[in-house]
């Protein structure tokens, strides 16, 4: 077990990251698991857990909270009438279908290839959010048919590789067919729910070699805790935000910190 004197600090530090995960989930509609996972990873190897399968760790736990953010995330969206049913349900079975097969993927690779991936992933959805207009547009309504059956899962198996809910990925799609910015992101946190939830039970049958402490399958229980009760106060804070004010120079300022965070990640996998 860790010293006191050195997880007391990481617990204070994970609290302060999961209040800023939380609003950032209802402000930008990207996902608090953008935050958590560096936030985890760099906290448990601190703590001296640096395992082949961390980032299993760090992916299932942020996966988890996602679980309980997203619900009331979307339970705050839906009393302002936001969330597009019609799209949730649409795309929901396809998204949680590739999902699954991300647990599959996931728990095979080692931890510098999923640190790898979420680098580069990362990389890409800070430059999106630091470059992308909100003009541009692909089509004037959401893909349907064999468009929706090969988009929808590879958000779903993504999401899960980067250990996030469906914001990053959902947001963009959404805005680029033609969803009003407030309606992609209300409803991008249905997609985390359906993201989140098969993922979860996948991992916790994942065996974990040198996991943390209170570690069932891939999910670390404080960890979870912890996060879960700090962002279910701060999520609704977020939402109340994000139809009180543009959030775009804001947006700009999360997209060099998440392309900083992305980059330093892939740093520390080739030593450089």
């Amino acid at each position: 077990m860790p010293d006191l004197s050195l997880l007391l600090p990481m617990v204070a530090l994970l609290a302060v990251i999961g209040a800023f995960a939380g609003v950032i989930a209802g402000l930008l509609g990207v996902g608090g698991g953008i935050i958590l996972v560096p936030a985890f990873f760099y906290s448990f190897t601190y703590l001296g857990f640096g395992g082949p399968q961390l980032m299993q760790v760090c992916l299932a736990t942020s996966l988890a909270t996602i679980i309980v953010t997203s619900i009331r995330t979307v339970m705050s969206h839906n009393k302002k009438g936001a969330v597009d049913w019609a799209i949730l349900r649409g795309w929901a079975p396809y998204i949680a279908a590739g999902s699954v097969v991300g647990v599959m993927t996931a728990s095979s690779l080692k931890s510098a290839t999923l640190q790898i991936i979420f680098g580069v992933v990362g990389f890409c959805v800070g430059l999106y959010l630091a470059l992308g207009k909100s003009h541009w547009r692909l089509g004037a309504e959401m893909p349907k048919g064999p468009r929706r059956l090969v988009a929808a899962p590879i958000v779903g198996f993504l999401s899960v590789l980067m250990g996030i809910g469906g914001g990053s990925f959902g947001v963009p799609l959404m805005t680029l067919y033609s969803v009003p910015i407030h309606r992609a992101v209300a409803t991008a946190a249905g997609f985390g729910v359906t993201i989140a939830v098969p993922s979860v039970l996948g991992f916790l049958f994942v065996s974990i070699t040198d996991a943390p402490p209170f570690t069932v399958g891939a999910v670390n229980l404080p960890a979870f805790g912890l996060i879960v009760a700090m962002t279910l106060i701060t999520a609704p804070l977020g939402v109340r935000l994000a139809h009180a004010m543009d959030p775009k120079p804001l947006k700009r300022v999360f997209a060099i910190f998440i392309t900083l965070v992305a980059l330093n990640m892939l740093r520390k996998v080739f030593g450089w």
